[in-house]
């Protein structure tokens, strides 16, 4: 969890950038996803229709979402499962804290979910005196080194097996040294499992919620996630409430691009479908299954035709994997707990702009994110609207902190070149001026930011009006 008070973007940046290890564990790591997606979607053909089927899927989740969320409600009532609404994450914390005390447990195992880490779960009940375990292999390693997920999917990737290794010698008791990637494996799963077993509690994230028939949907590749869902009597699963989709008809074209999107897999070792409780002459499962569902701003961004396709995410990651900007600094950098595209396009409508608004700067603007998302977000066409609300001149924004860009001097410098350029003899004149002292300006404010990491433009001597003159060419 970020401290607001201290998040320095640029100063974040030139520190990862700094860092070579860290971007070499990147780099390796980008290389490997890439590749694997590349090779399980090898016709780009019917990867787009894919795509678009997935695309059309969530779109008309959006569009009837009050109804699809009732349904769901409705159904999972009906099985068994228990419902409650948080409008933020405060209250979906107080909500999480009130079962685990409910049943007196000062500790839960938690799968991976994205959502508790928006919720900052783990720091809120630690202040409450309760133990958060992290079971996910990778966020078992970076809880064991006070860190926060370095990516969406791969919360450990920043890391390399040698300094895995380093960290379970130092932080587990008697643990020996060794870069035995198995070895590490076989620690972690000896420690987790003692913790399975006591859990009275275990949290999840959802990734596809069934209105149709009040069915929670989770994928996995390492069985934490069903531990953590069937051996405790208690099961809390948490999600936002853009996650719900309307049919079980939906989920294989969603499946595949998600697991295909994500760790480049057909399908995960584990697809988790949870409906009810445990029921009579059942010999596993948990005895009650809570649903919290998190709005947290999503209800804004829907409200806007534009920003409800910051919704349509499936949280597979591969924006990050294929993004230039992440590749380099990595998710910490970010300070906030969604990195790279996505992040930028949506922890800005959930902070509002002048908390996280700096994140859709960090962009190129190649496109990359927007070619591979698996469901189509325009996430370029996404960072520009926020930018261009950065600095809304009308009031026309709706993004909260909508115009904390604007100053008056940019605002007198665009203005002047909104004149010069509406006025044939202003430009000649500025061009002529340009031509004369451009090699000769002072690198000062924010020209020398620009220059620092660009070379400085060169302004031709003679414009091509002139040039056309001297030529004997005239003006027509």
């Amino acid at each position: 969890m970020h401290n607001e008070t201290t998040f320095d973007f640029e100063a974040n940046i030139a520190d990862a950038l700094e860092d070579d290890q860290l971007r070499k564990n990147l780099r390796k790591a980008m290389d490997i996803l890439v590749d694997k997606r590349r090779a399980v979607f090898p016709d780009t053909a019917h990867l787009d229709q894919l795509r678009s089927a997935g695309n059309a899927i969530k779109r008309r989740a959006l569009k009837q979402l009050p109804r699809l969320l009732e349904q769901l409600e409705a159904n999972c009532t009906q099985n068994g499962i228990q419902v409650h609404w948080a409008e933020d994450t405060t209250e979906a914390n107080n909500i999480v804290l009130e079962i685990l005390r409910r049943h007196d447990s000062r500790d839960i195992v938690k799968g991976k979910s994205m959502v508790s880490e928006e919720m900052h779960l783990n720091h809120f009940l630690e202040e409450n005196n309760i133990e958060a375990i992290e079971t996910d292999l990778g966020e078992f390693i970076i809880q064991l080194n006070h860190e926060t997920p370095s990516h969406i999917i791969v919360p450990a990737i920043h890391k390399n097996k040698d300094e895995v290794a380093a960290i379970f010698h130092e932080k587990i008791p008697d643990t020996p040294y060794t870069e035995d990637v198995e070895e590490l494996t076989a620690i972690a799963r000896r420690v987790l499992r003692k913790r399975f077993a006591a859990a009275k509690v275990g949290l999840s994230g959802v990734n596809f919620a069934i209105a149709e028939t009040g069915t929670l949907l989770l994928v996995e590749n390492e069985g934490n996630g069903r531990m953590c869902t069937t051996v405790p009597e208690v099961h809390v699963a948490v999600m936002g409430l853009e996650k719900v989709i309307e049919k079980l008809a939906d989920v294989p074209p969603l499946l595949r691009l998600l697991t295909g999107s994500a760790t480049g897999q057909t399908i995960t070792t584990y697809v988790n479908m949870i409906t009810s409780p445990r029921r009579a002459g059942e010999k596993d499962g948990p005895k009650e299954v809570h649903l919290v569902i998190l709005d947290n701003g999503r209800s804004r961004m829907l409200a806007d035709p534009e920003f409800r396709q910051t919704l349509l995410c499936i949280r597979c990651g591969t924006c990050l994997n294929h993004c230039p900007v992440y590749v380099r600094i990595g998710g910490h950098a970010y300070g906030h707990v969604y990195p790279g595209p996505i992040g930028k396009i949506l922890t800005p409508q959930m902070e509002g702009l002048e908390r996280a608004g700096v994140l859709a700067t960090a962009s190129s603007l190649c496109g990359a994110c927007g070619e591979v998302c698996p469901v189509k977000i325009p996430i370029p066409d996404l960072i520009r609207r926020l930018r261009n609300e950065s600095y809304d001149q009308d009031g026309s924004a709706v993004v909260a902190g909508g115009g904390y860009k604007k100053n008056l001097a940019e605002t007198l410098v665009w203005k002047g070149w909104e004149l010069v350029n509406r006025s044939p003899a202003l430009n000649e004149m500025g061009t002529r001026v340009a031509g004369k002292i451009g090699k000769r300006l002072p690198k000062v404010g924010p020209l020398k930011k620009w220059t620092r990491v660009r070379t400085s433009p060169k302004v031709a001597c003679t414009s091509l009006h002139q040039r056309a003159r001297n030529e004997g060419v005239k003006d027509e």
